[in-house]
């Protein structure tokens, strides 16, 4: 270990992990809002520290909210509900989906399949227990 590095189960400050993750500072106490799981400890001055679980919960709402395209109310559900790891992320639940006959048709020319749009709404819905 260098000098200055943490050890790999120490505590980080929010300074530390907005680094780490590249959101800024108010992101974290923003998510800390909206997600309960996410629970640092606050000492002296409300300063926070985040445990080594806070971290990989904060890497995994930042992965869903800014690469993966979900909404905050999409990650909360996700957040909320125990699943199965294959089925951790609706990205991997897409890529193991395999479109019915009527699914596969392509749409009217410039306009959008809604009988397609729905089908993988209604598989995304039973997917997520909705």
């Amino acid at each position: 270990m260098a000098t200055g590095e943490k050890a790999p189960g120490a505590f980080k400050t929010i300074g530390e992990l907005s680094r780490e993750l590249g959101v800024a500072q108010h992101i974290l106490r923003y998510w800390e809002t909206k997600f309960s799981q996410l629970k640092p400890l606050q000492r002296a001055g409300n300063r926070r520290y985040y445990r080594p679980d806070d971290v990989q919960l904060a890497k995994r709402i930042n992965q869903l909210l800014n690469q993966e395209g979900y909404t905050v109310r999409g990650v909360q559900k996700l957040l909320g509900q125990r699943r199965s790891p294959e089925q951790e992320s609706l990205s991997e639940l897409a890529a193991d989906y395999q479109p019915g006959e009527a699914e596969t048709r392509t749409a009217p020319r410039g306009g959008v399949d809604i009988e397609r749009l729905a089908g993988i709404r209604d598989r995304l819905a039973e997917a997520l227990g909705d």
